[in-house]
């Protein structure tokens, strides 16, 4: 079945979302490890058909990138090398961790597990992702 990914990349952790099958969707898949960030979507693809990389970019509120936009492009350059035909697009990632931290006391969460940065990372990449299903229908 055809996904499309959600990234929301962070120097220790990334947050990854997948797209139902129709691309309607987006839903929190895994919180990883920076460093095995590639290795786990090459795993994930040869399992999934990936058409699609969502990528949050980390701009200013003047829309100029911020200084974590260098670790996302250093990413970006990996990522493209290891799956040079599936396009990426890139999408503006302000606010998605404050918008997590929402969606997690919204749905009841417990204090204590909303500390858990793994939730907020992949809940991230989730909004991340969705913003751009939205805008593509």
């Amino acid at each position: 079945m055809e996904r499309t990914i959600g990234i929301d990349y962070g120097r220790a952790r990334v947050g990854v979302a997948v797209s139902d099958p129709l691309g309607v969707f987006a839903s929190p898949l895994e919180t990883v490890p920076a460093a095995k960030i590639i290795d786990y979507l090459q795993s994930y693809s040869s399992s999934e058909t990936i058409v699609r990389f969502v990528v949050g970019y980390p701009v200013n509120l003047n829309g100029a990138p911020s200084e974590a936009a260098k670790d996302v492009d250093a990413f970006l350059k990996k990522l493209k090398k290891r799956f040079p035909d599936i396009p990426v697009t890139l999408e503006d990632e302000r606010f998605t961790s404050v918008l997590a931290h929402r969606a997690m006391i919204d749905g009841g969460m417990k204090k204590s597990e909303r500390r858990d940065k793994t939730s907020v990372d992949k809940i991230s990449a989730a909004i991340i992702l969705q913003g751009y299903l939205d805008r593509k229908k």
